[in-house]
C-alpha cells in the first residue's frame, strides 16, 4: 500500500470554494476529467448538510506492461460522494475508483475548511493498494505508478482549481451591481 498526501491553503473564503467545486470541471490543466454526472443530490432537512453522489469519467495513459498484464482501456470512472457542512463550514469528499478496482483501489478523501475569512485549507489523502498478492513486485510496481499519476493529477487539480476560483473571483468583481 501506498499514501499521498497534501495540505495547502487557498486564497479565497470558505463559501467561494464550494462554489468553485461545482465548476472545477472541465478545466484546461485536468483535461483527463472528460465527463461528471451527478447520481443523487440530497438535502438533510435537519443539519442542512448537502450530500452529493457524482461519477467522474476521466481519460488515462496507463503504461503498456499494466495494459498487457490486466486489459482495460484508458476509459476510467470514479465515484465522489460529498458532503457540504454550512453549519460547520466543512466539506470531505471521499472518491474511489470504479474502473479496474479488482486488480487497484485508490481512496481518496479531501477536506475544505475555513483557515481565516478569506483562506480556505484543502486536505487530500489517497490510499492506493494494489489486489495481487502473488505478484508482490508487480503490485508494488503498480502502485507506485498509480501514486505517481495520483500526485500528477493532484498538482494539476490544484493549478486548474486555483484557475476556476479566480475566474470566479474576476466574474464576481466585474459583474454589475443591482440598482
Amino acid at each position: 500500500m501506498h499514501f499521498f498526501s497534501q495540505t495547502f491553503n487557498y486564497d479565497h473564503p470558505w463559501a467561494h470554494v464550494v462554489i468553485g467545486m461545482w465548476h472545477k470541471y472541465p478545466n484546461s490543466k485536468c483535461t483527463h476529467v472528460v465527463s461528471i454526472d451527478t447520481i443523487d443530490r440530497t438535502v438533510d432537512p435537519v443539519t442542512g448538510i448537502i450530500r452529493t453522489e457524482r461519477v467522474m469519467g476521466c481519460k488515462q495513459k496507463a503504461p503498456l506492461w499494466i495494459v498487457k498484464l490486466f486489459g482495460g482501456s484508458e476509459d476510467a470512472f470514479v465515484r465522489e460522494i460529498s458532503f457540504v457542512d454550512p453549519a460547520t463550514q466543512n466539506v470531505t469528499i471521499t472518491s474511489v475508483n470504479l474502473s479496474l478496482s479488482q486488480f487497484a483501489t485508490c481512496n481518496e478523501l479531501i477536506r475544505y475548511s475555513p483557515a481565516s475569512p478569506t483562506h480556505t485549507l484543502f486536505s487530500q489523502t489517497a490510499e492506493i493498494q494494489a489486489r495481487m498478492a502473488l505478484w508482490r513486485s508487480a503490485a508494488d510496481g503498480l502502485e507506485k505508478w498509480l501514486v505517481q499519476r495520483f500526485e500528477q493529477n493532484a498538482h494539476l487539480g490544484k493549478l486548474g482549481f486555483t484557475d476556476v476560483l479566480r475566474n470566479l473571483w474576476e466574474e464576481r468583481h466585474r459583474a454589475p451591481s443591482p440598482s
